[in-house]
């Protein structure tokens, strides 16, 4: 299946000052296949060694003698790494966390051979060494799960040019928006992990889907002992499966556990985080670029690593997904909100740690809250995310008044469309007009946002 992921490998394999490539991760995201893909479709001899099985080579690399190193990889995958058209993988790379540190020395006396290397669980490795790492000498690229138009590449490939073509202003015809809407529906039970549409793909059967993210929830929680102590483990599992059910919400630890402390809490949602199997989304004030800069570090909220996961964790078939009217998506508008938040997590393509922050104002007698906010360019866009066809904008008039913003962005299921939005809004008992652009897209757009909105800003 296509993944997008291979543009950028692509660049970066002909690229002339090419560095040892890091894919970053969370497991079963479909790291390794994307690379052995690759290399097929380039016709490259893949020298892939799982570093797992090979534990005895963190030694080896520890001692950073690459002609020693380059030996015992071309003994365990006989090929000659010097071989023309050689890509050399290691994967699982945080199993032996030296290999590393010898990354920078193969960039140095090795420029000439690709390599790639793969880990789900790099910051736990690295948490438990002093090595300084190549900085400046590798690069990373973060893979999340498949997105909903490599879903419908993989699915129904004619219709992702709707999305791919669309421009601003451009009508969306009424058949494309129907079975558009149609597909990112199965999408929301399927979810981006690739095995999980692979299976759907081959065999049009949502049971097996439901098999294929029963089997991936259990690697999950195979995986807390790698990386939490033991006394950490049950706790570890429930905040895991809360997580799913807060998507969308202020976290308060109490809502995971009232018998167990906020800070052992804490702790397990860092891990969780850490592992990449959930997000935090904090608060910003967001009177600036970068966003990051001004978070709250105490105030966030959460969404998983995928979609599909989450509906698996909470018990929710496809028979009730796809029972769903409107006004019952609007009362589940935490689907719509992971939907869109799982995807802006990656609107980089992978090249950015996956961010993303929000807006929150609490006051004593109203809140306000925007769902999601970005930047692009001197552009601050705030987001608005309504599982159905209508909803309330008062957060939003509020959030381009106090900062100006000079675009704002709802995803519905509307067709797409651009307009000039007024409101009057009362501020310290006076009446004051807002106007601004607002655009409205169908949430199966949100990949294309990051295009529309540099052609809003050249046409500004």
């Amino acid at each position: 299946m296509f993944r997008e992921a291979e543009i950028f490998l692509s660049h970066w394999f002909t690229n002339k000052r090419r560095k040892p490539l890091v894919l970053r991760g969370a497991r079963q995201v479909g790291k390794t296949e994307l690379v052995r893909q690759f290399a097929a479709n380039k016709k490259l001899k893949l020298a892939e060694i799982n570093l797992e099985r090979y534990l005895y080579l963190n030694k080896i690399f520890k001692t950073l003698a690459l002609q020693n190193i380059s030996r015992e990889i071309e003994s365990i995958t006989e090929c000659a790494l010097d071989t023309p058209n050689t890509l050399l993988f290691l994967d699982e790379i945080q199993a032996t966390p030296f290999a590393l540190q010898a990354l920078r020395y193969f960039y140095e006396e090795k420029p000439n051979l690709p390599i790639i290397a793969a880990g789900s669980l790099l910051e736990f490795s690295l948490k438990d060494h002093n090595f300084p790492m190549p900085v400046g000498r590798i690069e990373y690229f973060h893979l999340g799960p498949m997105t909903f138009k490599e879903f419908l590449e993989a699915i129904d490939g004619y219709l992702a040019r709707f999305i791919t073509e669309y421009e601003v202003g451009d009508s969306m015809p009424e058949s494309a928006h129907k079975k558009l809407l149609e597909r990112q529906r199965e999408y929301l039970f399927t979810g981006g992990m690739p095995e999980a549409i692979l299976i759907f793909k081959e065999t049009n059967s949502l049971k097996e889907v439901s098999t294929i993210h029963r089997s991936i929830t259990n690697t999950y929680l195979d995986d807390f002992s790698k990386y939490a102590k033991q006394k950490d483990l049950v706790l570890l599992q429930k905040v895991f499966r809360a997580i799913p059910k807060m998507i969308g919400r202020k976290v308060k630890y109490s809502n995971f556990s009232k018998e167990d402390r906020s800070k052992d809490i804490k702790y397990c949602i860092n891990l969780l985080s850490k592992a990449r199997i959930c997000s935090l989304v904090h608060h910003s004030t967001c009177s600036g670029i970068p966003l990051n800069a001004e978070i709250n570090e105490n105030i966030y909220k959460i969404i998983f690593l995928d979609i599909g996961l989450v509906n698996h964790i909470c018990g929710i078939d496809w028979l009730t997904i796809s029972s769903y009217d409107t006004l019952q998506l609007i009362n589940e508008g935490y689907l719509a909100e992971q939907f869109i938040g799982q995807h802006l997590l990656y609107r980089s393509k992978g090249i950015h740690t996956p961010e993303v922050v929000y807006w929150l104002r609490e006051g004593k007698t109203a809140n306000a809250e925007i769902d999601y906010v970005i930047s692009q360019g001197d552009y601050i866009v705030p987001i608005e995310v309504k599982a159905g066809k209508s909803g309330s904008l008062k957060s939003l008039f509020h959030f381009v008044y106090n900062k100006q913003s000079k675009l704002a962005v709802r995803f519905d299921l509307n067709p797409p469309s651009i307009q000039q939005a007024e409101h009057i809004l009362v501020i310290d008992n006076k009446k004051r007009t807002i106007s601004f652009p607002l655009f409205s897209l169908p949430l199966y757009m949100v990949e294309a946002l990051p295009r529309l909105i540099d052609e809003i800003r050249r046409d500004a």
